[in-house]
């Protein structure tokens, strides 16, 4: 009887070690990525990007895991036609030219169990730079309306968009950026 519970508890436990990772598909009604800037050192004003799509993988056994995010640019908007057509035109985000900005994970870091950092490349205007996101308000749990396994994040970052290669207005508007993610996704079927 010893040595049967004691053959089940290493099975169990193996077992866990190797668990193998699982997809989350980006839900793209819960996540979107905005930027605070500094204006004239007179206000911060925001602009949010309301169509993203990807996926994250995690391995809690492992404490690795990966994200793949695709941002729109063009879903890029501030809530006043004439700056988000500024905002969208070369001086800025070029979106004729530069469609998307990309986030793609080179490492997940865990802390208490739980992912609490994103190391990875963002690529905008065609520069790719590494860019630390920071986690918080990190939880997996099942949704409550759909019953399917999902997690759940804000992430933040601050970057300097002259190292993309947006230089427009420097300095009156403010070469710090600081990015804001509220990203769910839920397990892949």
């Amino acid at each position: 009887m010893i040595r049967t519970t004691l053959f089940a508890a290493l099975f169990a436990t193996a077992g866990a070690a190797f668990a193998a990772p699982v997809s989350y598909n980006i839900d793209p009604t819960h996540t979107f990525a905005s930027y605070e800037v500094n204006h004239l050192g007179l206000s911060v004003q925001a602009g949010t990007f309301t169509k993203i799509s990807g996926k994250l993988t995690v391995d809690e056994a492992a404490k690795t895991g990966a994200v793949d995010v695709t941002i729109d640019a063009a879903s890029l908007q501030t809530f006043l036609g004439d700056r988000d057509k500024h905002l969208k035109s070369a001086d800025f985000f070029n979106v004729e030219k530069f469609p998307t900005l990309t986030y793609k994970s080179t490492a997940v870091e865990f802390k208490n169990g739980k992912p609490a950092a994103v190391k990875g490349n963002l690529t905008l205007l065609g520069v790719t730079k590494p860019v630390t996101l920071k986690l918080v308000n990190v939880t997996k749990a099942k949704h409550p309306m759909t019953g399917v396994e999902n997690w759940g994040a804000n992430a933040v970052a601050t970057i300097k968009r002259s190292e993309f290669g947006m230089k427009t207005f420097l300095p009156a508007i403010s070469d710090d950026v600081k990015l804001n993610i509220a990203l769910e996704a839920a397990k892949a079927e």
